[in-house]
């Protein structure tokens, strides 16, 4: 037996159809050959008696007939620059809207859109301010100002480097990173269930099916404060349900920071702290700036509404 012929054509196999028929053989027997030599797939017996049927009337072209229907008469030039120069004036233009304009189908106004002009339609990326000038300039002067400070650290531990203390005016300071202590207030919720990520298992195809019960966070929650540098958490100080932070109270808590630095971070007191928080109203207060002006921490620049991405409001901090 012949062994099939894995790689074939539509119109090889209709030229082998109209061979066969032309020297006088059944459609049933063409059938026959044809699957015995490309295979049970290449042509149905249906189709061979339709081919032998089209030959006999007289038909020599192998390949398909063109398809009747409407043709594209809304798909040209005209209409897609029409389109075009719609959309460049409004961005928020609607498909049905633009059909409606120019008394075009949807689905015409479709096909222009995504497939000829290549349009995409998506949502605007949504910011929590809009930055003035003035907002640009003061993040860019200070991000410079803090590239510059970290390159000197790099070159020379002994440079005098340029930071803002309590004051507002210049201070001076050694080794930045051993030196920084970070802080923010998350909010903590008393009841956080794990994700679906976490309470994945290994289980073989025959093991149980394992279930998971779905637990809402808890809508209670309460405010935290956490300050870390870059060896890890120093001080997580939590605030009774139902209350906020103040000045009064951050000081409180800065007191309880000391202690903790000294404790735990030993000679940073010396060396002089500085402290990177947010322009937060306790942060700014004046009580809270005499209570850093009275020890001496320098306070690195926060530009205003800067991203305030803290680890805290990510990762669950043990202290």
């Amino acid at each position: 037996m012949a062994t099939p012929i894995k790689e074939w054509s539509k119109l090889e196999v209709r030229a082998v159809v109209r061979f066969l028929f032309s020297k006088g053989t059944k459609p049933s027997e063409i059938h026959k050959q044809i699957a015995e030599t490309y295979g049970e797939g290449a042509m149905s017996r249906s189709r061979v008696y339709q081919w032998c049927t089209w030959f006999g009337e007289g038909r020599t072209s192998l390949g398909d007939e063109p398809k009747s229907g409407r043709p594209k008469t809304s798909t040209n030039e005209e209409n897609t620059t029409r389109v075009d120069e719609l959309i460049r004036c409004d961005r928020r233009m609607k498909i049905r809207e633009i059909a409606l304009k120019f008394e075009i189908p949807k689905s015409t106004v479709h096909e222009i859109v995504h497939d000829t002009l290549g349009y995409r339609k998506v949502s605007a990326r949504w910011v929590p301010k809009m930055l003035t000038e003035d907002h640009k300039l003061q993040r860019v002067e200070i991000s410079q100002r803090l590239l510059q400070r970290c390159q000197q650290d790099n070159r020379d531990e002994d440079t005098t480097h340029i930071g803002v203390g309590p004051g507002g005016d210049f201070q001076a300071n050694n080794n930045l990173f051993d030196n920084l202590i970070t802080g923010d207030e998350p909010w903590v919720h008393l009841n956080t269930p794990e994700t679906k990520r976490d309470s994945m298992t290994w289980k073989h195809p025959s093991s149980p099916v394992t279930k998971k019960f779905k637990v809402q966070r808890s809508a209670a929650k309460v405010m935290a404060t956490v300050f870390w540098d870059a060896k890890g958490v120093i001080l997580l100080d939590i605030l009774p349900q139902g209350q906020c932070i103040n000045a009064a109270r951050y000081c409180s808590t800065l007191d309880r920071l000391k202690e903790a630095i000294r404790r735990k971070r030993p000679g940073l007191l010396r060396r002089g702290v500085v402290l990177q928080h947010d322009n937060a109203t306790p942060h700014s207060a004046n009580l809270t700036q005499q209570w850093l002006q009275r020890y001496g921490w320098e306070i690195l620049p926060h530009p205003a509404h800067s991203p305030d991405l803290a680890p805290s409001d990510f990762i669950c901090l043990d202290p």
